[in-house]
This record gives C-alpha cells, structure tokens and sequence, in this order.
C-alpha cells in the first residue's frame, strides 16, 4: 500500500467529497553513485565559493533570486514561507472542460485519489458523472506546499488527480523551427500521405501498458548480476553499443520508405521503440513518386528504451 500524501476534500459546487491522496506511479529507474574509481570511496557534494574556489559554511549561505544579470534579491527561507500559499486539503473545482482540449504537454505528476469517511456513494457519484460527460474536473490544489492546476480525471473504478503545467511553463511553438501545417506547403505529396496513413492503420492496436517495458533497466540489472556472480565488483568496463549497419546509414526517399513499410505488414507482435532503420525491409521498388529525399535514418542502437514483453 503507497503512503497516503494527505486528506481533505473535491469541492464542486456545494457537494464535497471526502477523498484521500496518493501517489498514483513508482519509480523502476536505474541508480547510479557517483565513486573515486581508485579506492571506490563515495563522491560527496562540496559547496564552494565559484569566484574565489574557497568552501562556504552552510551559515554563509543564503537564497538569492536574480532579477537582472548579476543582481539579486536576497529572501530569508521566512520570507519565502510567508509567500508560499496555505495548505487548505481541498482539491477546489474550477471547471469542468472537454478531455481532448487538454493537451498532453500540460500533463505532470499523476496521483490517485480514495474516498475517505463513508463517502464512497458521493465518489462514486462524481466519477460515473464525469464518465458520462466526457469531460474532466479543473481544479487547484496545494499539495507540499506549492499551488498547482490538476485535472480531476476518471480512470477506471478511481478517481485520478494529474497536476498540471501552468501556461507559462509549456514553451510555443514559435520558439521553433518547424514545416507548415499545410501538407503542400510542407513538401508532402498526396500519395506519400495516403501511405502514411495506410501505414498507420496497419500498425494501429489497443493500448495496453502492460506490452512494454524498460529494457534498459532489465540489461543494466542483468549487467549487475553478472559482474557480482563473477565477482568483478570493482571494475570498470564500456559497454558494446553495436555499430549501426550500412542500410541502416543510407540516405532513403520518404516513398520507398513508406512502401517497403506497408510491403512488410503488420508485425507479429506489437511494435514498440523501433531500433532505428532495421525495421525498413530490404526490397527495393520505383522511388520516382517522391518529390524530396527524406533525412537520413537513424542508427541502430542495442538497447531501446521500451519495447513489446517477449
């Protein structure tokens, strides 16, 4: 059972519902300390003056914020409490707006929220109501003492609370350099769009998270055992990241690409994190159709970040 963060309320309207708070995902990443490879000796932190070099005391050190290149405001951690909101335990319903509209850039942190002192009937409530809306709760919360957005979401029999990026904290797409939204303007013809979306179809499958998994960390874990088992606890050794194959560096048209993919089929199994230009098939067909060379594909690589179960 995961720890519960806190308890308090969903406020909508003048019904509350007594929930409590948890956190709805746990960490698998793969954990690395820092070490002097010539005794093993763990690598600390030092706190150091990057001017002069010297080691600064924890009593000398203070919160600085800069509002200018090289000038700052100095706050106490008082100062700092003072301006954090309260803590209120309520989750507060703004608004209730379509899924859709939000988008998954704006998505954080996801916890799951149980109800709390025989309020099960009026969760139970707001979740099949939200269901058959389709919609989702906008709300604000404070949660460690920071304000944030959320959305208030049914997932199956729960009610989950993801936290939500402010507005401001998402970049535009301005800020890049990106083709036009107008396929013609693009480059992209109608036949290699047609394809595509051939090609998408093909590939198409329910969702289930279950398919996937990190590979990385089940081949640095396998890695581990078997340097203990050999007793090689000390050493240092690179690891083969596989030379990438010729086929995989040749530069390919964007319609060959596309018809050796439908030509391929539907995999066996469910695609995951492809592993570079491998998964093109070797036939060759008239590339005549494309307009523009497509970028180079990637090379493979031995380890994909996820990939289907076996």
């Amino acid at each position: 059972m995961p720890h519960m963060i806190w308890k308090g309320a969903i406020s909508f309207g003048l019904v509350h519902v007594p929930v409590q708070l948890y956190p709805a995902t746990q960490s698998e990443k793969v954990g690395f300390n820092l070490l002097d490879k010539r005794s093993m000796d763990p690598i600390g932190y030092k706190q150091f003056n990057k001017n002069t070099g010297k080691d600064v005391t924890r009593e000398n050190i203070v919160r600085g914020f800069e509002y200018e290149k090289g000038k700052y405001v100095v706050m106490s951690d008082a100062e700092i409490r003072s301006a954090n909101p309260e803590s209120t335990q309520t989750v507060d319903i703004l608004a209730f707006v379509e899924a859709p509209d939000i988008s998954f850039l704006s998505l954080d942190t996801p916890y799951y929220l149980a109800p709390d002192r025989k309020g099960e009937k009026v969760y139970a409530l707001l979740r099949d109501a939200l269901k058959q809306s389709g919609k989702v709760g906008i709300a604000s919360v404070v949660l460690h003492n920071k304000q944030h957005l959320a959305a208030l979401i049914p997932v199956g029999p729960a009610l989950a609370l993801n936290t939500l990026r402010w507005a401001d904290e998402v970049r535009d797409f301005d800020q890049f350099k990106l083709p036009d939204e107008d396929p013609k303007k693009a480059g992209v013809t109608p036949k290699e769009l047609e394809m595509a979306q051939r090609l998408i179809d093909d590939m198409s499958d329910s969702w289930n998270p279950h398919d996937y998994h990190d590979t990385f960390r089940e081949d640095i874990m396998a890695l581990v055992e078997k340097k203990v088992k050999e007793g090689h606890t000390e050493e240092v050794s690179e690891v083969d990241e596989g030379k990438p194959s010729k086929s995989s560096a040749e530069i390919l048209d964007l319609s060959e690409l596309l018809k050796r993919s439908l030509k391929k089929g539907k995999p066996a199994t469910k695609p995951a994190a492809k592993r570079g230009a491998k998964a093109v098939a070797s036939e060759s067909d008239d590339a005549a159709d494309a307009e523009e060379p497509a970028a180079a594909a990637k090379p493979a690589r031995k380890t994909a970040t996820r990939r289907k179960r076996a």
